[in-house]
């Protein structure tokens, strides 16, 4: 209750007192003599970033300030800050968030992850490598916040039957680590795709914005770099979380658990065939769009089918595989007050619209800086970093957001930071995804408090781990992740982006 009390004190004294701090800023401050619209650009991105941090109104509402103040300081046009909030990239959220409701509503999502549960077996050690690939799986292509809130109440079920034969103490140890598990997984898994969490998608954005003519981060391209490091990560937090959490002996668990819950499923419906055709085929034309290069032979994407194959994005397919679910009828009409689709209207308005505009927002933000300059401001100021081997710099930024975001939404982090580590790179002569592609990963890379993601807040929400259980294990995992990310841009990048250390790449801006 106080920590709620203290919560508010510092939304009111944020309500008043930031505007204020950024009027008296825009007054009495003046960053770049005869270009004032940098000074306003970085009143209204502090405004933003205090009030994101603080939740001082609601993330979408403070999305909504650049459509008001841009225009009104003349930093942008306002139809142009208004394109920023509906692009290709919003509608590959919006796709996949529509395919990953008609998983729920079809209940495929919970069939899926006891068939994992069902392979591994039950000794403790592979219950928690169970809950854990399930979880990694399903975040790769529904919400992480979804996917937790989905295999908590399995995992109650489970635990709850060990505490029944064995006693609580006996199994609290075991406990702490599946809830840990599912919350750590639903973040490792969710870096695998690029709608598999927010930071992705506002990254390959906002790279956009600031280098259009740079070669498009495909499905493809971000799935062969950051599926191996999500693959190689969960199995280090597996191994860890039993080494802690997983007694050699003493717990056993019937076979018949999880048959018994996929049992109560009942027999795979048309509904649920549908939705994982139509899933299957959504991440087949995501994989194969654009033409994947692997050394000097090349895949030919299906998009050169088509008379113009640019005009075809990973949006487009994400709108057409959603679409046709619309288009379906469905034959279970046990409620027909739901609809008699696949996918109806009432489901779809389930839509995170908050996350759409807080995507808008970031992306308008990031807009602000580059009209502005902005960024090559900051940039500027940051010069001296340039003479720092470009792995302690990628170091640095991975440890500098991991544990910003720990404290910050993700997303917002995100928001916020990417486009200052794109002018930061055009100023020290690095290239952008050297910078920009850590620092994406590193906002999901949290893990010591409940209020560093949903997923952390949900098991922490069950009431059966403490605090001081998460940050022991997640200050380690914070810090192994730093190095997995920084060595993974090194030993993957080059292969995937193209990343070349001792070259500047040619769509790169001059500075």
């Amino acid at each position: 209750m106080e920590k709620e009390k203290s919560g508010d004190t510092i939304k009111k004294v944020s309500l008043i007192v930031v505007p204020l701090l950024c009027v008296l800023f825009i007054i009495f401050v003046d960053l770049s003599p005869g270009h004032r619209e940098i000074t306003y650009t970085a009143a209204v991105a502090f405004l933003m970033a205090v009030w994101w941090i603080t939740e001082t109104i609601p993330l979408a509402a403070t999305a909504l300030i650049p459509l008001i103040l841009f225009p009104a300081f003349g930093v942008m046009d306002g139809k142009a800050v208004s394109t920023q909030y509906v692009n290709h990239i919003i509608f590959i959220f919006i796709g996949g968030f529509l395919v990953a409701l008609a998983m729920e509503r079809w209940n495929l999502h919970r069939r899926l992850a006891l068939r994992i549960l069902m392979l591994v077996g039950v000794h403790p050690r592979y219950i928690l490598l169970g809950f854990m690939l399930a979880t990694a799986l399903l975040s790769m292509w529904i919400s992480n916040t979804a996917t937790t809130m989905m295999m908590v109440p399995i995992a109650i079920a489970i635990v709850s039957n060990l505490e029944e034969n064995l006693g609580k103490k006996k199994v609290r140890k075991l406990s702490i680590g599946i809830f840990l598990g599912i919350a750590y997984s639903a973040s490792i898994g969710g870096i695998a795709t690029l709608i598999g969490t927010p930071p992705n998608l506002s990254f390959v954005r906002i790279f956009n914005i600031f280098f259009p003519n740079a070669p498009e981060i495909s499905f493809a391209k971000w799935f062969f770099f950051a599926f191996p490091i999500s693959i190689v990560f969960l199995f280090i937090v597996w191994m860890f979380l039993s080494f802690i959490f997983c007694p050699r002996e003493g717990i056993t668990l019937e076979k018949k658990i999880f048959s018994d819950q996929y049992k109560a499923l009942g027999p795979i419906s048309f509904e649920e065939i549908v939705v994982l055709v139509d899933f299957i085929v959504l991440v087949f034309l995501w994989m194969f769009r654009a033409n994947i290069k692997i050394g000097s032979f090349v895949i030919p994407g299906w998009s050169n089918l088509f008379p113009e194959a640019k005009f075809i994005n990973d949006g487009t397919v994400a709108i057409t595989t959603a679409f046709l679910l619309f288009l379906i009828p469905a034959k279970n009409r046990e409620n027909k007050n739901n609809g008699r689709r696949v996918l109806t209207w009432k489901t779809a308005s389930r839509l995170p619209w908050n996350i759409v505009l807080l995507f808008g927002g970031g992306f308008a933000l990031a807009a602000g800086f580059k009209e502005s300059k902005l960024d090559r401001w900051i940039g500027e100021q940051l010069e001296g970093l340039g003479s720092m081997p470009p792995i302690l710099i990628i170091a640095c930024i991975c440890l500098l957001l991991t544990f910003l975001t720990e404290l910050t939404s993700n997303t917002a982090t995100a928001e916020i930071l990417l486009p200052i580590l794109a002018g930061l790179a055009v100023s020290i002569r690095v290239n952008p995804l050297l910078l920009m592609i850590p620092g994406t990963l590193s906002c999901s890379f949290a893990f010591m408090l409940p209020v560093a993601t949903p997923p952390n807040a949900i098991v922490f929400g069950t009431d059966r781990l403490r605090i001081s259980d998460m940050a022991r294990v997640g200050v380690i995992l914070n810090l192994i992740g730093a190095v997995i990310i920084t060595l993974a841009v090194f030993l993957i990048g080059k292969a995937v982006f193209g990343i070349d250390l001792s070259t500047l790449p040619s769509w790169m801006p001059p500075k």
